[in-house]
């Protein structure tokens, strides 16, 4: 294997997102000018909503929440449950301003994607489509983590996004580490060279997937010093001289996945119990054995596990697990299944996750039982160190690495949420997760991740209590028997509002079942 063919398969995110080099780069499609929305507003004035904040604390309500231009600057308690609501007690609107009546609906902030690729041509996936899913399932803020598209196209758009030139999220820009470089990075003189260069164009963080740990560990540093927050997939042909750890000791921000938690809390190895025919390169053998891998590790609440969770917390280090990308693993006719793929997955994006040798994340060339049972109990005990953790004081937040594995866009994020609820988490812990969280991750919690006077206005509004059941969060609602005894669909965003911009996310959904409808008709 070459050194260069080496290097590629380390970005294994992007395989097919990225030009091969030597090759005529292909343009990637870019989002159209918004033509969605209304506002910002000089006032915004939302009635009669119950408020669930992002910090943890219980739903209060009815209050109102005034909006001016695109930050919030007064709640204001509007009265109490079961009881009218007193006209006098509340902030008279002038003319100008613009109400929106949210009486038996819920506010929360707008939710953060900490793992959203934007995709790419393999999956054929416009940026317009992306975009819509995300915002009509409250998405607000997303974490690029590569910039797979090209980091000029995702600096683009994210200057467009900032400016709501187009319907899309706010992108924060990380960018897989080497990436643009002339060749792989050899030296960790070239590796501080990178950072400071992406530093130079503007680039929010670096994505990592392993190195040799000299250029590693001056990458880290680098960034540190210029102020770049980081994130990494301890690919395993790299995890062995770098677990998570090493990284975090060196400065790393957040981990992604889970790769590299495992195997900090080996007692017994030091390399992952490997068949002795396997191959990296084949997706089967590679998700596989992934699945038997915690099941390697020190067991809950041991020395060892206990040790490598309380140290990862005394570096505020992030985990960001994307439960969701790997249930398929664990019961793939759940995901090919899933009823949002005929109207909502784009024919492209569907054949894209067929079994396929050539395809990242397409590994079912013989997925068998005995892989899932294994899975169920590495997502038992994967789930059981994040509850931990985050009852330690550390910080876990959400993400979606939609794309890929049956994963449509907006829906495995709230699928997201589900799964950390079923790892222990309150309701109310899920949303801080989806949220606050994400918000100190980024670095942005003065900005965004709760519902609080001074923060930009970045909201999800829908009219059922997702406390309650996280499933009215889907664009396809959830099923609700009512009063007659018939089998009716609730829920769904009904607004999400960024920069003060309001946004009818059910609009949104529906101009993407338009795209997925005349896709199919081609």
């Amino acid at each position: 294997m070459t050194s260069a063919r080496r290097y590629v398969l380390t970005l294994v995110f992007i395989l097919t997102c990225l030009p091969v080099a030597g090759t005529a780069q292909r343009v990637v499609p870019k989002a159209p000018p918004r033509a969605e929305g209304e506002g910002p507003f000089a006032r915004l004035i939302i009635r009669g909503a119950t408020v669930i904040d992002g910090t943890g604390a219980p739903a209060v309500g009815p209050v109102d929440i005034v909006v001016e231009q695109n930050k919030i600057v007064a709640i204001r308690n509007a009265g109490v449950p079961g009881v009218p609501i007193d006209p006098n007690r509340r902030l008279k609107a002038q003319p100008g301003d613009k109400e929106l009546d949210a009486h038996g609906m819920f506010v929360l902030p707008g939710f953060i994607d900490m793992h959203a690729h934007t995709g790419g041509f393999a999956q054929g996936t416009p940026a317009e489509y992306v975009y819509k899913l995300w915002l009509g399932h409250g998405v607000t803020t997303i974490r690029e983590p590569g910039s797979g598209n090209g980091l000029d196209w995702t600096l683009e758009h994210r200057s467009k996004s900032e400016k709501n030139e187009i319907t899309a999220p706010r992108i924060k820009a990380y960018v897989n580490f080497g990436q643009g470089n002339q060749g792989p990075i050899a030296t960790p003189e070239q590796a501080r060279a990178w950072v400071i260069d992406l530093k130079k164009k503007g680039g929010d963080g670096i994505k990592f997937f392993g190195a040799r740990p000299d250029i590693f560990l001056a990458a880290l540093d680098e960034a540190k010093k210029q102020g770049l927050r980081s994130a990494c997939h301890h690919a395993q042909l790299h995890v062995v001289r770098m677990n998570v750890l090493h990284t975090a000791r060196a400065g790393l921000t957040s981990m992604e996945h889970w790769y590299g938690l495992p195997e900090a809390m080996f007692t017994d190895r030091v390399v992952q119990d490997y068949p002795h025919d396997y191959n990296y390169n084949d997706e089967q053998h590679r998700f596989g054995e992934a699945g038997r891998l915690w099941r390697q590790a020190a067991p809950p609440f041991s020395k060892r596990w206990n040790e490598v969770m309380d140290e990862l917390i005394t570096w505020d280090f992030t985990i960001d697990p994307t439960l969701t990308i790997y249930e398929a693993s664990r019961d793939l006719m759940r995901e090919v299944r899933a009823e949002w793929h005929d109207e909502y997955t784009l024919p492209s994006l569907w054949k894209f996750f067929q079994p396929d040798r050539n395809t990242h994340g397409s590994y079912w060339f013989h997925w068998t039982t005995a892989d899932e049972i294994a899975w169920k109990e590495n997502y038992r005990l994967w789930m059981q160190f994040l509850n931990e953790y985050k009852n330690r004081g550390g910080r876990v937040t959400t993400g979606s690495d939609a794309g890929y594995i049956f994963k449509t866009y907006g829906f495995a994020y709230v699928r997201e949420l589900e799964l950390l609820q079923e790892a222990g988490f309150h309701p109310l812990e899920v949303v801080r997760a989806a949220t606050l969280h994400g918000a100190e991750a980024l670095g942005m919690e003065k900005q965004i991740g709760s519902v609080e006077v001074g923060k930009l206005a970045d909201l999800v509004i829908v009219q059922e209590n997702p406390l309650v059941n996280f499933k009215v969060l889907y664009g396809t609602g959830a099923i609700k028997l009512n009063d007659k005894n018939e089998s009716v669909r609730v829920g769904g965003v009904k607004y999400t509002i960024k920069d003060g911009i309001l946004f009818d996310a059910q609009k949104l959904l529906a101009d993407v079942r338009r795209m997925v409808r005349e896709a199919k008709e081609k």
